[in-house]
């Protein structure tokens, strides 16, 4: 079954309109059919009336074919359908006739409402899409369409009502929920300063937002821009499917022409018999149960993931995802939260915990360096020594000086730069040593923290999902190691740089098994050379992030890590099914095609085989859109 309305550059109207079943056709032929098999009607008059019955439900079927073959594709199932029932016509066998194509006709109609429910978990995305937004213009509302409102203007959402546009909220403090962009079903609250996306609901108030991205930029946009190019993105198996089916059709009408005219010509035979055999063989050798069933298990694996927070912009990247056989993370911002924090304070004897604490943000209370951040928001509010003058020593740390002498904070050259003793044990990671009118009072460990679900969905992965795990990182060695410890990933390198990334990566991906792929999976951000290399990119986060959305083949909406084992196994599921509809449609068909040839096949089984089959294998295709993880 292909679309008529699709043309290229263009969206199928399929996905945007509600398909019109004509049952009212299908069942008006029913009963005038119906009424010529069971009244006594002369013969013509009975004739008369299958002919009506035929045109009433196969005239749209016989348009079609003509429509396809002037568009130059002259073998599909209309035309194989429209061949068979007219033969039987032909020969007489009239309730025959008209009883395949109403059995075709409903397995289309059936059909179309399966595909229609597959194409709703990605279609609601559609519905996503702002129709106004109100600007504020000197105190006044004005309804303006998104793409006409500029950066930097203010609007105003009140509850209930979709956000139009990416901004910053200016007023209003509130519950929004985010469930059809990331899959997250509790509401998160906003505060006046945060950021709020396109497509999210303002729950119970109102808020009044700064515009900071044009529509075009939203990420609802590109979310949605994504969606409807992703089933344009044919993987290698629907390739397959569409070039099987435009070398077997055209095959099986000639063997069907060979089985009605070879037999009798060279054996003597009659020809309505070897011709109703052929007939039999044209009903069966109609390939919609595999045109159909494998790009609509493809979009309900997309549409499965999508409902999930999971975004895979096609087909071609949801079966390398199935395969994939090496993993390797980004750790900042991946396997951990991304954000420095104190992990611990050890000061020397004669001094406490608080004493260190508070000389380092006193020399840090200057700088605007992530360090000194952090140090700061450890002592929010608390009064600091008085700084009588300040200097930052590139990659070393602070000197400054109070009343008392002069305070340092920094790294081992700041204090070998002094001549500060430094203490025999030094702990592992980002370490701020701090000293005092000469004399080294303590340490600030500082470090990223590792992902609460990070160990749980590390272990996930190694449990069957993945071989082989490894962290590539920019950080320091020791600090990879520590992450690399807790979450049991044997193989890790650190303090490389965005080209030593790529150059590690292709490394693995070398060593991959044939027809197995290697994945990235980073933040999105800094990582746009080793993601697009890779040969699946997931970007973590990607809400919001433009690299990450532009890059990645598979866009994580949250970071939840978790997300991409379930991601790998609805992938798998996917691909599992598709096969399974492979094997049902040429299992099936292969047998009836063989009784066919020794006649054992009636045209009624030709129409299970074909129909029947197409309703299985596409009731089997819709599984993954409503797919749950086992983990």
């Amino acid at each position: 079954m292909s679309c008529a309305c699709k043309k290229p550059g263009t969206t199928c109207q399929c996905t945007a309109e509600k398909v019109s079943i004509p049952w009212k056709r299908i069942i008006s032929a029913a009963v005038v059919a119906v009424s010529a098999a069971v009244f006594p009607f002369p013969p013509g008059v009975q004739i008369f009336l299958y002919v009506l019955a035929y045109i009433i439900c196969g005239a749209e079927v016989f348009f079609r074919a003509l429509h396809n073959m002037l568009e130059k594709d002259f073998f599909d199932e209309n035309l194989l359908m429209t061949i068979a029932t007219v033969g039987a016509f032909c020969i007489g066998e009239y309730p025959e006739g008209v009883a395949v194509m109403l059995f075709y006709q409903v397995g289309e109609a059936l059909q179309e409402r399966a595909a229609g429910r597959a194409r709703e978990g990605i279609i609601r995305l559609v519905s996503l899409r702002p129709t106004f937004a109100r600007v504020l213009e000197n105190g006044t509302e004005i309804n303006k369409a998104p793409e006409q409102v500029h950066v930097g203007e203010l609007i105003r959402v009140y509850p209930g009502e979709r956000v139009p546009l990416d901004g910053q909220i200016k007023q209003g403090n509130g519950w929004v929920d985010l469930s059809v962009l990331t899959g997250e079903s509790v509401p998160v609250e906003k505060q006046p300063g945060e950021e709020i996306f396109a497509g999210s609901i303002c729950v119970n108030t109102s808020f009044t937002i700064q515009v900071t991205k044009s529509y075009q930029e939203s990420a609802i946009a590109k979310i949605l821009e994504i969606t409807e190019q992703a089933a344009e993105k044919k993987s290698s198996t629907e390739k397959f499917i569409t070039r099987f089916a435009r070398i077997y059709t055209p095959t099986v009408v000639s063997l069907a022409l060979v089985v009605a005219v070879l037999p009798p010509l060279l054996l003597g035979q009659e020809f309505s018999v070897w011709i109703s055999r052929a007939l039999v063989f044209l009903v069966v050798s109609c390939p919609c149960a595999l045109v159909l069933s494998v790009p609509l298990g493809f979009f309900g694996g997309l549409g499965g993931l999508a409902r999930h927070g999971i975004l895979v912009k096609g087909s071609s990247f949801l079966e390398q995802l199935s395969r994939i056989d090496t993993l390797a993370f980004d750790k900042t911002g991946t396997l951990t939260c991304g954000q420095l924090k104190v992990l611990s304070i050890l000061p020397q004897p004669g001094f406490t915990a608080q004493q260190v604490l508070y000389y380092a943000a006193s020399a840090e209370q200057f700088s605007n360096h992530p360090v000194a951040k952090t140090i700061l928001q450890e002592t929010a509010g608390s009064e600091l020594e008085p700084v009588i003058s300040h200097q930052e020593i590139a990659g070393e740390g602070i000197e400054a000086t109070t009343a008392q002498g002069i305070l340092l904070s920094g790294n081992e050259r700041l204090m070998k730069r002094y001549q500060i003793a430094l203490p025999e044990k030094r702990p592992e990671g980002t370490c701020l040593y701090v000293s005092y009118q000469g004399n080294m009072i303590g340490m600030v460990v500082l470090g990223d923290t590792l992902k609460p679900e990070a160990v749980r969905a590390v272990k996930t992965l190694q449990n069957g999902l993945v071989k082989r795990l490894v962290i590539l990182s920019g950080d320091q060695p020791d600090a990879v190691k520590k992450i690399a410890a807790q979450v049991r990933i044997k193989e890790f390198y650190g303090n490389l740089l965005p080209a030593d990334k790529v150059t590690r990566l292709e490394m693995l991906i070398r060593q991959t098994k044939p027809g197995r792929t290697t994945a990235f999976a980073g933040d999105g951000i800094n990582d746009a050379p080793v993601l697009a290399r890779a040969d699946v990119s997931i970007a973590m986060g990607g809400l919001g992030t433009d690299a990450a959305i532009e890059t990645a083949d598979v866009v994580l909406m949250t970071d939840e890590l978790h997300k991409i084992a379930f991601g790998i196994e609805g992938a798998r599921f996917t691909l599992h099914i598709v096969k399974q509809n492979i094997g049902l449609a040429l299992g099936v068909k292969s047998i009836v095609l063989v009784l066919s040839m020794v006649g054992l096949a009636h045209l009624w089984m030709a129409v299970f085989a074909d129909v029947g089959v197409a309703l299985i294998a596409v009731a089997n295709a819709l599984r993954p859109l409503y797919y749950t993880p086992n983990n």
